[in-house]
């Protein structure tokens, strides 16, 4: 069994502000990490996006080493809300194989568009989706755990979130995020 709340270090080269590209199929974005506010929201993020966290892959029931995030759609989108990542399925139910705890900060708020928040399903399950908002959610405020916001390309939030969708709000053409690097500024 894996214990979710054990993060691996972050070793990302550099002194600047750790931050996250997401390349994906409609264009690219970049977040900054709060890795000194969400430590092992952070940790765990970058420990999935880099490969060096362990995982069982959803769709094998397999242990997983690679990049957990590379290829994966966005499987849940919403204008004027938020799109939804981090679960290898495409279903919204699939996820690391381990839940971790909640992480609240008092600065850390879903105060406008790009902030980047644990998608759960209850206190402390926390896994491998995320989403990004639109606009302004305080009605998420410590029930999900912030952990960056988008400082490049916020525009493309609202394109995600405007591509047509089904009855459950799935994207009827896929949208991939080909990619998540990590990098410090």
């Amino acid at each position: 069994m894996i214990d979710g709340n054990a993060h691996p270090p972050i070793n990302i080269a550099g002194d600047g502000p750790l931050r996250a590209r997401f390349v994906t199929s409609m264009g690219t974005m970049v977040a900054e990490l709060y890795e000194h506010r969400a430590p092992n929201t952070v940790a765990n993020f970058v420990g999935l996006a880099l490969g060096t966290k362990s995982y069982v892959d959803p769709r094998t029931g397999k242990p997983g080493s690679s990049p957990y995030y590379d290829g994966i759609l966005f499987h849940r989108v919403i204008p004027n809300f938020m799109v939804q990542c981090g679960d290898p399925t495409a279903t919204g139910t699939g996820g690391p194989g381990f839940r971790f705890k909640d992480e609240f900060h008092k600065e850390l708020r879903h105060t406008g568009p790009g902030v980047l928040s644990m998608a759960n399903a209850g206190p402390n399950t926390n896994g491998s989706q995320f989403f990004i908002t639109e606009g302004p959610t305080p009605h998420l405020d410590n029930r999900h755990s912030v952990f960056g916001r988008v400082i490049e390309g916020v525009d493309l939030i609202g394109k995600i979130a405007r591509v047509p969708t089904d009855g459950r709000d799935k994207p009827l053409t896929p949208v991939v995020l080909e990619k998540v690097e990590i990098f410090r500024a």
